[in-house]
């Protein structure tokens, strides 16, 4: 109880409690003073919320929203889908806080590695070996982060211009090309044909928040055609997950009627290897660019300036993908597919993502959940990721588009061009028996000293002033959805 001989001292140090909830970002007002339907136009703030039914709401169509990306990329990479999920909740509140809950943004499972992923199952390294590489990368982007907010974003213009972005992101994607030839496609080529033709028609024909589902839609098509094709037609004989030929189910559920419905997933630490370090080390120059162009976005809708947070907003993402790979789980990234449902619904509150971070700290705890995920017949992968890899690789034009690179500048043209063959084709450069250099790395380490170097001999006609990275990658996330 609060005396009169307390000479005012208790009621600041009430204000002095909301102030600091309000710096961390976790307060938030009721939007037109009842939280309930918007006015027509009506824009609720990232520190407004509606009512807690309707926040609770909009969380799980965010949930509904990064399911499907975030579910594939854990699969594609080998890794525990319940471990994804439930980190990427874990991810999306550091990045919140980090944040003082300015840039609503959810941070699900990145992609840009799934190629990296690839390259070093192939080369013989285990799940532990993937996470460790993974980790040292989001350091690298933690150390990023830190130079932005140091220096600002010019110095990301000054090493990264869009020339070199939009390859090194072209080159992740196309890389991944003999992935889905050689180990998803042949093990149900006509189940893989019929959802990859479901999920183009349904990313061109679907309109608004659907359309931002599609690869989830095509998945779920995958699953039922599966399982019909096993009634009609019975086992297929074709090479299964592992290579060998054998006789088997397309869709084999036997691990979901044993799996928990409670339970922790797997749960595994890093492991480093310099190899597959310099494997991975070149996918800070695509998650760099996702930053970027996620942070411009949400300051255009919002209509507050964000670049004082990009920096913070590069940190914060480094922060989750350590805390992630640091336990087994893949690396996060900012996802664009939220922004659709942000922009459609007009609701930017981050007492939204709040809630979708618990629901993935729920699912993430259903082992059963883990098992559902885990059965994705390799036919069904197959033909996703025929589109999927597909427009990895293309959002690197996407770059050069919105940046209006000319690539019939040589200076432009060369370095992207042979970095590119190099990445696409898995060229190798051996130096020692026991070290070399190929694929990804290769090409993005060729792209960039290709370009700086050549660019400090080129003559004065050929360096022609760019626009900043951020500028040019402004649509960069929106074209990923």
């Amino acid at each position: 109880m609060l005396l009169s001989g307390d000479n005012g001292r208790r009621p600041p140090a009430r204000t002095t409690k909301a102030k600091q909830h309000m710096d961390l970002g976790v307060r938030w007002k009721l939007h037109g003073g009842d939280g309930r339907t918007p006015a027509p136009g009506a824009v609720v703030r990232p520190d407004e919320r509606l009512t807690w039914p309707r926040t609770i709401g909009l969380g799980a169509q965010h949930v509904v929203a990064m399911f499907g990306a975030s579910f594939v990329a854990p699969v594609l990479m080998g890794l525990d889908p319940n471990l994804a999920i439930m980190m990427s909740g874990v991810a999306t509140i550091v990045f919140l806080l980090a944040t003082r809950g300015r840039i609503p943004s959810y941070l699900g499972c990145s992609l840009s590695f799934v190629g990296v992923a690839a390259v070093i199952r192939a080369q013989g390294g285990t799940s532990a070996t993937v996470t460790g590489a993974v980790l040292v990368v989001g350091a690298v982007l933690f150390l990023v982060g830190l130079a932005v907010q140091r220096f600002g974003a010019r110095i990301i213009h000054a090493a990264m211009p869009p020339i070199v972005t939009g390859a090194v992101v072209m080159l992740i994607g196309f890389n991944l090309a003999p992935v889905t030839a050689s180990t998803y496609w042949p093990q149900d080529q006509w189940t893989a044909l019929l959802v990859m033709l479901f999920t183009g028609l349904a990313v061109v024909c679907l309109r608004g928040f659907w359309s931002r589902i599609a690869i989830f839609l095509g998945l779920v098509f995958g699953y039922g055609i599966s399982w019909a094709f096993d009634r009609i037609f019975g086992k297929i004989h074709s090479v299964d997950a592992s290579g060998k030929l054998t006789d088997h189910w397309r869709l084999d559920l036997s691990a979901v009627s044993k799996a928990d419905w409670i339970g922790l997933p797997h749960l595994h630490g890093p492991s480093f290897q310099w190899s597959a370090i310099l494997v991975a080390l070149p996918v800070v120059i695509a998650l760099v660019a996702e930053n970027a162009g996620h942070v411009k976005a949400v300051g255009e809708m919002t209509g507050d300036p964000l670049d004082d947070k990009l920096g913070t907003a590069i940190s914060a993402d480094g922060i989750g993908s350590m805390l992630s790979t640091a336990v087994g789980g893949p690396p996060t990234t900012t996802y664009s597919e939220n922004i659709g449902v942000m922009a459609a619904t007009r609701v930017y509150s981050t007492a939204a993502y709040w809630a979708a971070a618990g629901f993935a700290l729920l699912f993430g705890l259903c082992p059963k959940f883990g098992a559902v995920v885990a059965a994705i017949p390799g036919g069904v992968l197959g033909g996703i990721t025929v589109i999927l890899y597909g427009m990895i690789g293309l959002l690197g034009a996407q770059i050069w588009t919105n940046a209006r690179v000319d690539l019939r500048n040589p200076l432009n043209l060369v370095p992207a061009a042979a970095g590119i063959i190099i990445g696409v084709g898995n060229v190798t450069m051996k130096f020692t028996d026991t070290f070399s250099l190929s694929g990804i790395a290769l090409g993005t380490i060729v792209v960039i000293t290709g370009y700086h170097a050549l660019r400090a001999f080129a003559p004065a006609h050929l360096k022609t002033q760019e626009p900043l990275l951020d500028e040019g990658t402004s649509r960069y996330d929106d074209a990923k959805s």
